[in-house]
């Protein structure tokens, strides 16, 4: 599987509110150059719910044609519907991604049982790897250490994505599983100890402004250099707070249209980011290194 820093690449939209694929491709230029080591293409961060049926294929599709083999390309295909989540998959199982992220189902709160369930289906129907994404802030139900460890047995699910927040959950994952499975933060916060403990790197929100910075910690943390990745990751801890201050990612959106790659155009229900962050925001970007268009 992958290691390092996988960027949850937001999705850029013109005034027209229409997917801007030459943002689309500087932003993947963007990436190649400063040494990310792989896009998570329509994921939380990419605005996928908001996305047309046919905008989400395109977006797919258009990414893997961008990055020309460059850099891993992970589809987040996920819903809270199985049928949709199987069909979405589907269609763009020939677009050449190298894995799929799919979220626990949001809304419908599904029970344990259910959530086995549902990704079993998604992983018989696919030949890619799929990755679990266990994120409970966002929909409510939370995929519990013993439905990961049932999970890993499936041939081709072959990670997860833990966005709790919490070690302590990984550890708890990692005692259950004895099989080959990848383990990726989702939390920009605790990537340093995420991989301490056993982690492979992180699907990262931050790397999309401070891509170099975030890919750096994950290399020298994978290295077993843990005093130089924290003083690095240090210098992010102001950044990580600050794209989190509103939900994401109308923080992230502002701060890459700051850096020139793209306007700031979000959709709906999401709403512009608050002029009264703009200055603290700029400030966090300059202690993480990060170069601004003015």
């Amino acid at each position: 599987m992958f290691s390092g820093s996988l960027v949850a690449l937001v999705t850029p939209f013109d005034g027209n509110n229409r997917v801007d694929y030459e943002s689309l491709k500087r932003l993947i230029d963007f990436h190649v150059a400063s040494g990310s080591d792989g896009l998570v293409i329509a994921g939380t961060t990419g605005e996928s719910a908001t996305l047309a049926r046919d905008e989400h294929i395109e977006l797919i599709n258009r990414a893997v044609e961008l990055a020309d083999s460059r850099l891993p390309v992970i589809a987040g295909t996920g819903s809270n519907s199985t049928a949709q989540t199987v069909d979405l998959s589907r269609a763009v199982a020939g677009s050449g991604i190298d894995a799929y992220l799919v979220v626990v189902p949001y809304y419908n709160k599904p029970v344990q049982e259910g959530l086995f369930r549902h990704f079993s289906a998604v992983a018989d129907a696919v030949d890619k790897p799929v990755i679990l994404y266990n994120v409970p802030g966002r929909t409510v139900a939370d995929l519990l250490p013993e439905t990961v460890a049932r999970l890993a047995q499936h041939e081709n699910i072959a990670a997860i994505k833990e966005a709790t927040g919490n070690i302590e959950r990984l550890k708890a994952i990692r005692e259950l599983i004895e099989c080959d499975f990848a383990y990726y933060s989702g939390d920009d916060f605790t990537l340093l100890p995420f991989i301490q403990n056993g982690g492979q790197g992180v699907v990262t929100v931050s790397g999309n402004v401070a891509a170099g910075q975030v890919a750096g910690v994950c290399k020298l943390a994978l290295d077993g250099k843990y005093d130089e990745a924290k003083a690095l990751d240090d210098t992010l801890q102001a950044l990580n707070r600050m794209l989190f201050i509103e939900s994401n990612p109308i923080p992230v959106k502002w701060a890459v249209g700051q850096m020139g790659l793209m306007a700031d155009h979000i959709r709906l229900p999401l709403t512009p980011f608050p002029a009264r962050f703009h200055d603290e925001m700029r400030a966090a970007m300059r202690q993480a290194g990060v170069a601004l268009e003015n």
